[in-house]
């Protein structure tokens, strides 16, 4: 049997795909992991993955392209699968997809769904209300036929060896960046964060991306050891893989944290629910205002003035509950 998984969206979220891509590949003889853009450096990293097509969904993301015939009839041509599981978020229609695997001649396709889908999925699926996306995906699996594995914990692929990079352990991490602006800590935040980290004994690490290096520099500032831009995401799985514990915001590297086993400590806006979107299957401590007034908004960019969901959180309270994490 063939058999192809869809998650079109953000690195974190193929992440957390990971443990029902792993249950579809414990029956499938060959799984293609259908990802966009910004899901592939994760996609590459999951356990259970023969292949993998890249497309950019017009239906998906914070800037998604045109509708494209020729991508879209490519995309046809190259999906080879029996069975299909579309796995999205909660507030997400699989039913795009759905059209464009039936036309593709996938026999069989399962995913959640509260419209109504016509001939499109033969087995609709309603996911367990305030589920995480974690186990959501697992749910659906497990109604289209593939039971759960016994481990349900996020995984990657074996990192590198990043002592390199980072030095001899024992260190943290503090990722000050985050892909929606309405999700980070103030820059000014993270870097009395690592200050106080530092103080208390702590050898802080603060990763980025490459568009984050002024970032990193700023919060890492004297006291911290600044990666920005120095790592790819396997590399960034080998520094989180070290640490002892990762300081980030609702973010990607937050589930990788998750996936390497390192307990996180999480800077979480409420603009999303942090029953669907916390750290997965490690010890966590949930940090900021989840009553805020931004609550379940999706917002982008904070709505209230003064971003007071995270901004109320202090220097001090990072301390604390990295302290408390590590003992978990």
């Amino acid at each position: 049997m063939k058999a192809l998984v869809t998650r079109l969206d953000s690195f974190g979220d193929v992440l957390l795909a990971g443990p029902a891509v792993r249950a579809v590949a414990a029956r499938a003889d060959h799984v293609t992991l259908l990802c966009g853009p910004r899901g592939e450096p994760a996609a590459r990293m999951l356990p259970g993955v023969d292949d993998i097509l890249v497309w950019d969904a017009p239906w998906s993301g914070f800037e998604p392209p045109p509708v494209n015939r020729a991508e879209t009839e490519a995309l046809l041509a190259a999906v080879d699968a029996d069975t299909a599981l579309v796995l999205t978020s909660f507030h997400q229609s699989p039913l795009p997809t759905a059209l464009l695997l039936r036309l593709a001649g996938v026999r069989r396709i399962a995913a959640d769904s509260v419209d109504y889908p016509g001939s499109l999925l033969d087995v609709r699926h309603q996911r367990a209300p305030h589920a995480h996306e974690a186990e959501a995906a697992l749910d659906l699996a497990e109604a289209a036929g593939f039971p759960r594995p016994d481990d349900t914990r996020l995984r990657v692929l074996p990192p590198p060896d990043t002592s390199a990079l980072t030095g001899p352990e024992p260190y943290l991490v503090v990722h000050p960046g985050a892909s929606v602006p309405a999700r980070a800590w103030s820059p000014g935040r993270c870097a009395q964060a690592v200050r106080e980290l530092t103080a208390a004994g702590h050898r802080v690490v603060v990763t980025g991306g490459r568009g984050e290096r002024d970032l990193t520099a700023r919060v890492a500032g004297a006291h911290g050891l600044d990666l920005g831009g120095r790592t790819e995401a396997p590399e960034l799985a080998g520094v989180l893989a070290g640490a002892r514990a990762v300081v980030t915001g609702n973010t990607g590297p937050a589930h990788l944290a998750a996936a390497v086993g390192t307990p996180v400590v999480s800077l979480f806006a409420p603009v999303v629910p942090a029953e669907r979107w916390r750290p997965y299957g490690v010890p966590y401590v949930l940090l900021g205002d989840q009553k805020a007034p931004c609550a379940d908004s999706r917002a982008r960019n904070c709505p209230v003035p003064g971003h007071p969901c995270l901004e109320s959180v202090t220097a001090h309270d990072v301390l604390a509950a990295v302290e408390k994490v590590m003992q978990a």
